[in-house]
């Protein structure tokens, strides 16, 4: 069996856990998040806890198993802590607000860009640099980070751009040929 599939997951309190047929409903104190499991991998719903089994052992399915264990694990944890992601704006003049719903960037380009977000997420700017992305669904919250880091990803020169809080830009050296006084 999958190392990570045959765990347990456990029911924290102030969870429900929800099942028809092949999908599953988990509503707790932030949210309610639902997916359409798989028809290849069962759960059931015992003693406060979610086993997860898989119908054959072929390679296809043993990692369908980890990975719908892995997915419910989040959905229990999302509905109860919720998930986040942090940006960091660097650059001369580069800065973050909110107008609104809708986050507006200045990234030296010669127009703003205006981001809504999706349903489900907040989006915070405690400061013109920093931006804050939270929501209950960690595949979603991850997409909307990707999403707006891409407007302006690091480069490596510089390393100017959105990057991931505590992400590590690898710099490049620049021309060589300026500093040794080629005629």
């Amino acid at each position: 069996m999958s190392r990570v599939g045959r765990k347990p997951i456990p029911i924290v309190t102030g969870v429900k856990v929800q099942k028809t047929d092949h999908a599953v409903k988990v509503a707790g104190p932030k949210g309610e998040l639902s997916a359409t499991v798989h028809p290849e991998i069962g759960f059931e719903i015992k003693d406060n806890q979610i086993l997860v089994t898989r119908s054959a052992d072929t390679k296809e399915f043993r990692a369908l198993h980890g990975l719908w264990r892995a997915l419910m694990q989040n959905m229990i944890k999302g509905v109860t802590e919720g998930y986040g992601k942090k940006l960091e704006l660097v650059g001369v003049g580069y800065r973050a607000e909110m107008k609104g719903k809708k986050l507006q960037l200045a990234l030296g380009y010669s127009h703003p860009i205006l981001f809504s977000p999706p349903e489900g997420i907040k989006i915070e700017t405690p400061t013109q640099t920093n931006i804050s992305i939270s929501g209950i669904d960690k595949q979603l919250v991850g997409q909307v980070a990707a999403k707006i880091r891409s407007f302006r990803l690091p480069e490596p020169y510089k390393g100017k751009g959105i990057k991931y809080e505590g992400e590590y830009i690898r710099r490049k050296a620049g021309k060589a040929a300026a500093a040794s006084g080629a005629k």
